[in-house]
């Protein structure tokens, strides 16, 4: 799950993070009245999209006047933001973020995140800010700075000094600003459940004081549950509408760029289901997992996302029962079929649980189901009937 950067800065100021002044606006009335209030005479107008790389696509610009802050907003606002990470179709602005100007000293790049190879959250940090951390990693790997961290305690104070001393802060008082704001980003990243708190620049300032200027936050889905507050912040304008519409149905659905829909049950089925398909040379349209716990509205509602796609040309169903049963996939399929107009072909692989109850329910559906007994022989099927063979 991701946010905005706005919505970002106020969970970190919720556990004593400084942030510079700022607020959102969603008029260009409103981002020069903010401007207005916070004072100064620099600003920068910055647009809520979820995607990096705004300030090269033009999406961070610096206002010197309250006429000029009206102006980038009237401009941001309501266009589609192109940036590396969105594709050419761009990322709505329906937002921007009026933020204090500040005259930076120096900067610096923090990040807290998961390593799943060392199966514990880390700190990343360089004396490298505002630029593409993946850059400086494969041009001068000595310049990133790693730490792990206990999973249940987090960055420790000497971790937080040691840190500070290794991104060049000397001034006692600035090393114990900048100690202080890597403990508070710790705190939040365990504390909220984070898979990603990325700070990019963290920047000192000539008046001495440490911030985040930037920030980028993303949650772990699967502890949402703990925090239920942050249903409010999720913005459908930034999702792909079929993932959003897959994800309120309970599945977990990926857009892929195939024409070979795939349901299945379990992501490491379905990752191997998807190799399977491109080792025969078809492309998969999709990542599908249904999960263990499914019902026939979750499979019918997978039914309906995936017909709904004009380039699917034929639909592979691969399910292994164990925790879900054959027999209740086996429903699904038939009352999805019955609801929408199924108009290409279904190839279907089922073993396990309730297997052969779960055949004769197909068998006797009425349906053109083509039956398939391996994987290997589905995805042949499938990528051959794609062809048109």
């Amino acid at each position: 799950m991701k946010i905005h950067e706005y919505q970002a800065r106020q969970i970190l100021k919720s556990f004593g993070v400084p942030v510079p002044a700022g607020d959102v606006a969603i008029s260009a009335p409103q981002a020069q009245k903010i401007a207005q209030e916070i004072g100064g005479n620099v600003w920068a107008v910055k647009a809520q999209v979820h995607a990096g790389g705004r300030g090269k696509a033009g999406g961070v610009r610096i206002a010197h006047s309250l006429e000029e802050v009206y102006e980038i907003a009237s401009a941001l606002i309501g266009s589609r933001l192109v940036t590396h990470q969105t594709g050419p179709q761009g990322a709505p602005v329906e937002k921007v973020l009026i933020q204090q100007g500040v005259a930076i000293d120096k900067e610096f790049y923090v990040s807290f995140l998961i390593d799943r190879e060392q199966q514990c959250p880390i700190l990343l940090a360089s004396t490298e800010g505002g630029v593409d951390i993946e850059k400086v990693a494969a041009e001068t790997p000595d310049k990133i700075i790693r730490m792990n961290l206990d999973s249940e305690t987090g960055l420790t104070e000497k971790q937080a000094e040691e840190a500070a001393d290794k991104l060049g802060f000397t001034d006692k008082d600035q090393k114990a600003k900048a100690a202080k704001v890597l403990l508070g980003l710790s705190k939040t990243f365990l504390s909220m459940d984070c898979s990603l708190v990325e700070i990019n620049p963290l920047i000192l300032t000539k008046a001495g004081d440490v911030f985040p200027l930037d920030c980028k936050m993303t949650f772990d889905d699967n502890a949402l549950f703990r925090h239920t507050e942050l249903g409010d912040l999720v913005d459908p304008s930034q999702e792909e509408p079929t993932e959003l519409e897959a994800h309120q149905a309970g599945l977990q659905y990926i857009q892929l760029k195939g024409n070979i829909a795939c349901l299945v049950n379990g992501a490491g089925l379905a990752m191997a289901t998807m190799d399977t398909i491109k080792l025969f040379g078809g492309e998969p349209d999709n990542f599908l997992d249904i999960g263990g716990g499914a019902s026939v509205e979750n499979v019918t509602a997978a039914f309906k996302i995936m017909l709904s796609k004009p380039e699917v040309k034929v639909i592979l169903v691969n399910i292994f029962g164990g925790i879900m049963k054959c027999d209740v996939i086996a429903s699904g399929v038939v009352e999805a079929c019955r609801n929408v107009d199924l108009n290409i072909p279904l190839v279907i692989r089922m073993k396990g649980t309730n297997e052969d109850i779960g055949k004769e329910i197909l068998r006797n559906s009425g349906l053109k189901i083509i039956p398939a007994e391996t994987l290997g022989e589905a995805a042949k099927t499938a990528v051959r009937l794609a062809r048109g063979e």
